[in-house]
């Protein structure tokens, strides 16, 4: 291997590692601002880019031809630019400090679990393929304890946001839809574990309870409780109807909607504060 080559990767793992808190700043003396397309900006970590993908492209062309999951062949993929994004997070925690930073960690982690919901509502809407194989990119994550855990995850995120800052009518809608999200997948997590109990009772604990209704939806809490029985409530198209992926797809826009918009205004709030 060239060994200039090896000497550039080496210098810029360094200076990952060596970095000091400092402001880059234009030749006016002001910090650059933060829109929300800096978050999505890997421009500046190209090299990285460029390795993680052909490294984890070909951890992902392994794992295809030794015939693991796709959704192993993807992980790979995926793991490839998690350098990059890495380095990333810290450029930016160096030049807009760890609120920035973070915010940056969720909105990106969000955007992705939105796609993940998309790539779902796709095969079974688009693809026409069964309920139990509709589970995304990433297969392995669609299981009720890691929607429960990310749900709490990203609500817990969101206070230390809106505590630091992130506070506008967006802000608090996201704020609300995240709680009543978080609200229906505890709810979820607890018939989850009800059911596990009832199917080891019974003989069968190797069975999955995967994919039970929550609140709305087909067979939810309003379309079957005794609250809202025999009144229009449990007869509402899309809060009674809906499959569980639909119910959950709605649920995921909404909040990556709304935290992109809340974003955005807070940025731009700031950027002119900030601006003389």
């Amino acid at each position: 291997m060239n060994g200039s080559f090896v000497e550039i990767i080496i210098e810029y793992f360094n200076q990952l590692f060596q970095m000091q808190q400092r402001q880059l700043v234009t030749t006016q003396g002001r910090v650059y601002p933060m829109r929300i397309r800096t978050i999505f900006d890997l421009r500046h970590e190209w090299v990285l880019v460029i390795i993680g993908v052909i490294v984890g492209g070909l951890f992902g062309f392994l794992a295809l031809i030794n015939k693991y999951p796709a959704w192993i062949q993807a992980a790979c993929v995926i793991a490839g630019l998690l350098p990059a994004f890495s380095r990333h997070v810290i450029d930016i925690y160096v030049k807009h400090g760890w609120w920035s930073a973070t915010l940056t960690m969720l909105v990106a982690a969000q955007s992705f679990h939105g796609v993940e919901h998309l790539v779902q509502w796709v095969q079974y809407h688009i693809l026409r393929w069964p309920f139990f194989q509709a589970s995304g990119i990433i297969s392995a994550a669609n299981a009720e304890w890691v929607h429960f855990g990310w749900n709490w995850l990203v609500l817990a995120t969101m206070i230390v946001l809106v505590i630091g800052g992130l506070r506008n009518p967006f802000a608090w809608l996201m704020l609300a839809w995240t709680i009543a999200h978080t609200a229906e997948h505890t709810y979820l997590m607890w018939r989850y574990i009800q059911a596990l109990q009832e199917l080891a009772a019974l003989g069968v604990p190797d069975v999955s309870a995967q994919g039970l209704p929550g609140f709305f939806g087909r067979d939810g809490w309003i379309a079957t409780s005794d609250v809202t029985r025999n009144s229009f409530v449990c007869r509402l198209p899309g809060f009674t109807t809906a499959v569980r992926l639909d119910v959950h797809f709605w649920w995921n826009v909404g909040e990556t909607v709304l935290l992109m918009l809340a974003t955005n205004m807070t940025l731009r709030q700031r950027n002119q504060t900030d601006t003389p």
